[in-house]
């Protein structure tokens, strides 16, 4: 297991309450981080998960908004920034498939104008929104970005057409900022494949089994196994613009 001592570093993690999110949260504070979770101001998750990470003496504070609102978005990274009184780590995590099952690509009529849209604002702009926000503190750190993207962005079979134009620009997105933001911050994305997490739980077996068979590690990835590759990219001081595929061989 990658390690690292983040002691008197601090880190905003987005959509931290399940799944990958979750894991880098854990991860990091492990790691001696102290981490703001972002979560949706609803989420009944966070309070239980932050309990339960404060019990066992890792300091995990709450960051509520939602990503994908303009002016929230900021507004949460600002809130975030002011309590943890720095920022070393920005990990852009919050995401959304926007629909419980996959939708074939060949369902064009179900990429609704609404659909794209909460799709794009929230795992496209949302990133975008919170690495600006986040921009002067990381630059006075010299800190990073982790993005999450998804082998959808690579072309792979992902949750929809919508899903996989939004991670591929993430990707590109991923370039962007770390041209922008160099050379202070440096920007790189992961881009898992199947991961065994709240979203994927509901879809139907035999799409799992597909690309286990595929899989060359023939087994499904791990939430933690995403937040160590995160984990990676924000402590090593000589990778930028980078998107790193962890899935296991499928690809």
């Amino acid at each position: 297991m990658i390690s690292a001592d983040l002691s008197g570093k601090t880190v905003l993690v987005t959509g931290g309450s399940s799944g990958i999110g979750l894991a880098a949260v854990e991860l990091f504070a492990k790691s001696g981080a102290a981490v703001a979770m972002n979560h949706l101001p609803q989420d009944n998750r966070a309070p239980e998960e932050i309990a339960r990470l404060d019990g066992a003496g890792l300091k995990v504070v709450p960051a509520p908004g939602n990503v994908s609102t303009p002016g929230e978005a900021e507004r949460m990274v600002g809130e975030a920034v002011a309590g943890l009184g720095r920022l070393d780590i920005l990990i852009n995590n919050a995401g959304t498939p926007g629909s419980l099952q996959p939708i074939e690509f060949a369902d064009l009529d179900a990429m609704t104008e609404a659909f794209w849209q909460l799709i794009l604002s929230t795992n496209l702009i949302g990133p975008f929104r919170c690495a600006h926000a986040a921009a002067p503190a990381l630059k006075a750190t010299r800190g990073a970005i982790v993005n999450t993207a998804s082998v959808a962005g690579l072309g792979r079979r992902g949750s929809s057409m919508a899903y996989g134009a939004s991670k591929a620009g993430v990707i590109n997105l991923t370039k962007g900022l770390a041209r922008a933001l160099a050379p202070e911050v440096r920007v790189n994305a992961v881009a898992p494949g199947l991961v065994a997490t709240p979203w994927t739980n509901p879809w139907p077996d035999e799409r799992k089994q597909a690309t286990l068979e595929r899989t060359l590690l023939g087994k499904v990835a791990q939430p933690m196994d995403i937040a160590q590759a995160m984990l990676f990219l924000a402590v090593h001081g000589h990778i930028t613009g980078e998107t790193i595929v962890v899935d296991g061989g499928f690809s």
